[in-house]
């Protein structure tokens, strides 16, 4: 073989390493996404994931000591093997979560992420092993291939951040990375095919992989989207996969129903007793009512409300998702019940961070309403903290009241007394509510001033179409088992402690709380 022919036999080796390290670190945060998506609990998720990933790129390094012979061929067969387990994973998983018992999604996903781990493990070594067959120093060639590795993992990571899962989704995402490890399997066949003994019989294996794969990223987001149609009680009429969560619209005989990363947020027969205890009391409480601040809330349904009150001048609602906004703006079934709230003139969108948003805000609010989604991951957390309501608390006009949803204190009392004492350590004085919405259950909500808020005093002067005057001051009383006196399994009353940036303890509450729900 002469020179030349070994630096480009050589490059070829580098060039794979570098992009099939691209397809194994897009594969491994898939899997934490898929996780997080599936089972909940972003952090853990994510940790478990990336921890068997790295377990199986362990295995696969100390197996591939026993691969001596047949490199090339190895590897290819490695890089058929990626293809087909990891482009049919978040397929497969929908399906598993949709027809299996509960928990084996969770099995199969961790399976799945150890296997194609292991596969990822033994790429680097064999590669290694053929530079250095090549004629590369040893040194030199573990240098090229392992420089290759890290640089194609910062790719594919801001591959995968920024372009694949936003715009293709997570199953569509698995497929085209799947293509992208048979077809560079599939060059190598044919850079090296003078050391395959049957290369007719390896590229034409490799050729129908590609073939299934490409059937994959044609047909398999519509199959996946009738396994996820069995995640939900009704029809699914819109569903997106937006930077930022799954959003899905379903449709039954009259209920429309909204949820985000699979969690319920309305449901159309009963959302007005949601909305109307969010809303009017705060507004009661509150001295004035002329500038108000939403904080999420992105399907108008808390503005529709706001908007019966006059005296409001100004409204400015925060929500990170634009599509959220977008759906609510234009899709009718969204439009009839929030009655195009959102392009009122009094209405001012942003589509930032809350909390960010809070660090930069100027002036003061009469009233805030916290309508976020409940802390069951790391980003929503933060919106729950001493910090948090800090701001908001730094952002309430002397005179103004603050309402928080803060999850059922029912299902989970730990975490709704938890809000609750959090707000308080921001310096504020607190009063609860509960409601009960058939669709979610007993459901929970703060109100929050710099003065004690006295419900008795409190009028509902709009109209609304559950809640009055006379019915208010029963919202704030909490049977035994939603007492904000906690009782452990031993008895004891458990001390609760509020929620900090530094000490993030609401999300193991929250999953505690709903495990069984």
């Amino acid at each position: 073989m002469t020179d030349q022919q070994r630096l480009k036999q050589s490059q070829s080796v580098y060039w794979a390493s570098g992009i099939v390290s691209i397809c194994g670190i897009i594969f491994e945060v898939l899997f934490g996404a898929l996780g997080s998506y599936i089972l909940g609990d972003g952090v853990k998720q994510y940790t478990l994931t990336i921890s068997l990933f790295l377990t199986g790129m362990g295995i696969g390094a100390y197996i591939s000591e026993k691969i001596t012979k047949q490199l090339i061929l190895s590897f290819i067969w490695i890089e058929y093997g990626v293809g087909l387990i990891g482009g049919f994973s978040a397929f497969l998983l929908f399906g598993v979560t949709a027809y299996l018992p509960e928990g084996t999604d969770a099995l199969f996903l961790y399976g799945v992420t150890l296997v194609v781990g292991t596969l990822t493990g033994l790429e680097l070594p064999v590669l290694i092993r053929k530079a250095s067959e090549i004629g590369v120093a040893l040194r030199k060639s573990t240098a090229k291939v392992l420089f290759s590795d890290y640089a194609g993992g910062l790719i594919g990571g801001l591959l995968f951040l920024f372009l694949l899962r936003p715009y293709f989704g997570l199953v569509k995402t698995a497929f085209i990375v799947a293509a992208v490890n048979i077809a560079v399997a599939i060059w190598i066949a044919v850079k090296f095919r003078h050391e395959l003994k049957r290369f007719a019989f390896h590229f034409g294996a490799g050729v129908g992989f590609f073939v299934l794969i490409l059937i994959g990223i044609l047909f398999g987001e519509e199959a996946a989207f009738h396994f996820e149609q069995k995640l939900y009680k009704d029809p699914i009429v819109y569903s997106e996969q937006t930077p930022y969560q799954n959003i899905v619209l379903t449709r039954e005989e009259g209920d429309t129903r909204l949820y985000l990363d699979g969690q319920l947020q309305f449901s159309s027969i009963d959302e007005h007793r949601y909305h109307e205890t969010l809303v009017h009391p705060v507004m009661a409480a509150a001295g004035k009512q002329e500038r108000v601040l939403v904080l999420g809330g992105g399907d108008g349904l808390a503005v529709r409300e706001l908007l019966k009150y006059q005296e409001t001048k100004e409204i400015t609602l925060v929500d990170l998702d634009p599509a959220v906004v977008q759906l609510a703006n234009e899709h009718h079934l969204l439009t009839g019940l929030n009655q195009h709230s959102l392009q009122n003139k009094k209405v001012r969108v942003l589509h930032q961070d809350a909390f960010q948003f809070m660090k930069q805000a100027h002036g003061f609010y009469d009233v805030i309403i916290v309508d976020l989604p409940d802390p069951n991951n790391e980003s929503l957390n933060k919106l729950y903290t001493i910090e948090f309501y800090s701001l908001l608390r730094n952002h309430l006009a002397a005179d103004g009241a603050m309402a928080v949803q803060a999850t059922s204190p029912v299902f989970a009392p730990e975490v709704y007394w938890t809000i609750d004492h959090t707000i308080a350590a921001a310096g504020l004085k607190t009063a609860n509510l509960h409601v009960d919405i058939p669709s979610f259950g007993g459901w929970g909500f703060v109100l929050a001033s710099r003065q004690p808020i006295s419900l008795d005093r409190l009028p509902i002067i709009e109209q609304t179409r559950y809640l009055s005057t006379e019915l208010l001051p029963s919202l704030g009383r909490f049977g035994k088992d939603e007492d904000s006196l906690i009782e452990g399994e031993n008895g004891q009353l458990i001390e609760l402690r509020p929620n900090t940036l530094i000490r993030p303890n609401l999300i193991e509450m929250y999953e505690k709380s709903w495990r069984y729900y």
